[in-house]
């Protein structure tokens, strides 16, 4: 078994942590400050996001505020553009890791 503390690990803005990548998926912390985004993205994995601490706002097929607890989870290729409405703490699940198209599999 491993273990993360997300809350209490040293994250820098813009420089997403990897926690753990294997074939089954792929773990990831994202420091996102207020009024920061993640531009509009899709990812090839099926994509799963919880806010650890703080609030964003997640606009994919439809408009979703929320903050410490919220989970939205996506589907592969699905668009969508996340922005901090407070300083957020992130944790980005993707699976399988990498997705089928992924450019790594070319």
């Amino acid at each position: 078994m491993r273990t993360w503390k997300i809350t209490e690990l040293d994250v820098e803005a813009r420089q997403p942590e990897v926690l753990d990548s294997e074939a089954e998926g792929r773990a990831i912390v994202i420091e996102l400050p207020a009024g920061e985004r993640l531009s509009e993205h899709q990812v090839h994995e099926r994509a799963w996001l919880v806010v650890i601490s703080g609030a964003i706002e997640v606009d994919g097929s439809e408009l979703v505020r929320g903050g410490t607890g919220l989970l939205a989870e996506f589907d592969p290729n699905e668009r969508r553009e996340v922005r901090a409405t407070e300083d957020a703490r992130l944790l980005l699940l993707l699976s399988p890791w990498p997705g089928q198209g992924h450019p790594s599999q070319r």
